[in-house]
């Protein structure tokens, strides 16, 4: 038998989202598919509100994170590199929304509504801004301001705006008024 992992744990609950197209699954139904008893999964996460956010934390990274496309080398200026980037993490967040409804609910209920598991989740994105930007930030303040003005792009909220013809003119629009206001290093 495969040593029990939290890696293992959410792969299979993840896989067992997608295959009964619903994020209500019981823990027992994980338990049964990886061949162990419910308690055993309280030995890796301490109550099932740790395991789902541990699974939609891992969605929000490999989904949205990973696929920002993006090329940072090409650049001369950060506030071009900034908009690049932004413009591919909201659309990264949009093509996820559309792409796996199950897991952006699931995303949606255990990380986007609490505001300390999404910080969290959002690190990552923050690190990037600053490396983008020189901030020396390790509290993230400058970051998490920036992403926050984009929120309209990027809280689940907002999803019913996201595929309508005026969603990139809505974004040039937001960067502009922001952009001046933008600086660099600290």
């Amino acid at each position: 038998m495969e040593r029990m992992t939290n890696t293992i744990i959410i792969n299979t609950a993840r896989r067992l989202i997608k295959e009964t197209n619903t994020a209500e699954i019981p823990l027992s139904k994980i338990a049964n598919e990886l061949g162990v008893t419910h308690a055993a999964i309280y030995k890796h996460f301490k109550n099932k509100q740790a395991l789902w956010e541990a699974v939609a934390a891992d969605w929000f990274e490999q989904t949205i994170i990973n696929n920002v496309q993006f090329t940072p080398n090409k650049y001369t200026n950060p506030q071009d590199e900034l908009h690049d980037w932004l413009w591919a993490f909201v659309n990264a967040k949009k093509t996820a929304y559309n792409n796996d409804p199950q897991m952006f609910m699931l995303n949606t209920y255990y990380v986007d509504n609490n505001p300390l598991a999404l910080h969290d989740v959002l690190i990552s994105a923050y690190k990037v801004i600053n490396r983008i930007m020189g901030y020396n930030d390790v509290n993230f303040e400058k970051a998490e301001a920036i992403l926050s003005a984009f929120s309209v792009f990027t809280l689940p909220n907002f999803k019913e705006t996201w595929n309508l013809p005026d969603y990139q003119s809505r974004f040039e629009l937001l960067w502009q008024l922001i952009r001046d206001g933008l600086t660099t290093s600290e």
